[in-house]
């Protein structure tokens, strides 16, 4: 089963997140970086959750990621599957599989980012199965 392309709130954006926003309204995901320890981390925030230094910074994505886990929700009128999606720069995401067969979803399935626009200048990153 797929579904029909979901309508996305925008999301609210402080100082911390605003370059991560501004970044999907140009088709980009990002996730932190740190440059004390060298790990890649999501959500990108001025912490590492690692290591505690505030030497970090944004580092783009290639967007492409495996499904960790996922549960369907088989309602009527708006089916839905929101997964963990393991990035291949290492950290784990929760989010949405959209405009893919949900009846052929499997853990270790490939899949990649698309964007769902707001209306309000950012996009929510969602993944498709490849």
């Amino acid at each position: 089963m797929s579904e029909t392309k979901p309508k996305v709130k925008a999301p609210k954006v402080n100082h911390e997140t605003k370059a991560f926003w501004e970044a999907t309204a140009e088709g980009k995901l990002m996730v932190g970086k740190c440059n004390g320890c060298g790990e890649h981390y999501y959500y990108p925030r001025a912490l590492c959750p690692f290591c505690f230094s505030d030497k970090t910074e944004l580092a783009q994505t290639t967007g492409k990621g495996k499904i960790y886990s996922f549960s369907v929700t088989s309602h009527p009128k708006a089916p839905y599957t929101i997964a963990y999606i393991t990035l291949a720069e290492g950290p784990t995401i929760l989010s949405n599989i959209v405009e893919s067969d949900f009846d052929k979803l499997a853990i270790g399935q490939d899949v990649e980012v698309v964007f769902y626009d707001t209306g309000e200048g950012n996009a929510v990153p969602m993944f498709k199965t490849v």
